[in-house]
């Protein structure tokens, strides 16, 4: 099973660009062991949708991390994906979550924010940019982000439910209005009739077809080679032992007298990492050597 696509298109006639995104297996595995509420898992999905679209886009090798925290009862939705649409993420959340309004479950009027960080291995630190959660879902909130940082009108219709995360992306380029002064105005308009289940269960060719049918017919359609999207939680248990040699040998051993182990929580992978005293006796005798 795909791990996930993104296809890019363009109408070359309206000079309108696009892309579907499709998260399957991606998708199914970033829930698995996770029992998120249904609330929960729809609103990191549609997150899910729209990081892999934004990381599509990336053209070096790097790492896009994307953050939705507020005091919600939601707390924190949170997507890492790198150039090579490898991705991973999570959600924060009160034990119940009843359905309500996007804004009061991300608590978007509290000072809720999306942060977007851009990790470049050139770079001495990311890149970040902090904005309001401006839009009453998450495909409006990351339709006005996507605006403001590009400056050309975008739209995005993002979903995802149990076993699929999708979304549709349109966006104007500069040469739109002298191609076609009404363009963009039909096919927002078009788009907008999309339906919940054709973005969980079209491909993007078959759904692009059913939308823009006309458009198609009589301006072409150009429809690029899908990029597969992976989910990609490896184990590391290097980078954990590092983080208990930095502590150094005395509170290490504090933490085993008091707690029996040392016990490291990877919440973004949704894993865990176990140190018996004989397990950090060893790491130290080894670094000792």
């Amino acid at each position: 099973m795909s791990g996930g696509t993104v296809r890019r298109f363009l109408f070359e006639g309206l000079d309108i660009r696009g892309a579907v995104v499709h998260l399957g297996d991606a998708w199914q595995q970033m829930q698995a062991g996770r029992d998120y509420q249904p609330t929960v898992a729809q609103l990191l999905g549609e997150t899910a949708a729209v990081t892999a679209l934004i990381a599509a886009q990336l053209k070096q090798a790097g790492r896009l991390t994307l953050q939705l925290r507020g005091n919600g009862p939601i707390q924190l939705l949170v997507m890492d994906c790198n150039e090579q649409l490898q991705m991973r993420g999570m959600a924060r959340s009160n034990p119940v979550v009843l359905p309500a309004p996007v804004p009061e479950l991300l608590g978007a009027h509290q000072g809720g924010q999306l942060m977007m960080s851009l990790d470049l291995p050139e770079a001495r630190q990311p890149y970040q940019s902090y904005v309001p959660m401006v839009g009453d879902s998450i495909a409006a909130i990351f339709e006005h982000y996507l605006e403001q940082s590009e400056q050309q009108a975008s739209r995005l219709f993002a979903t995802a439910g149990p076993k699929a995360a999708c979304c549709l992306f349109l966006q104007k380029m500069p040469d739109a209005d002298q191609r076609d002064p009404d363009g963009w105005h039909r096919i927002t308009q078009l788009a907008a009739t999309v339906k919940t289940a054709e973005l969980l269960e079209l491909d993007a060719e078959t759904l692009l077809g059913r939308l823009f049918h006309e458009e198609i017919e009589h301006r072409g359609i150009r429809l690029y080679d899908p990029l597969e999207v992976a989910y990609h939680c490896p184990e590391d248990w290097n980078k954990v032992r590092d983080m208990i040699r930095s502590i150094g040998r005395a509170d290490a051993e504090a933490i085993l007298a008091e707690h029996g182990e040392i016990l490291i929580r990877d919440d973004i992978c949704n894993r865990d990492y176990r140190f018996t005293p004989e397990d950090v006796a060893r790491l130290f005798e080894e670094t000792a050597h």
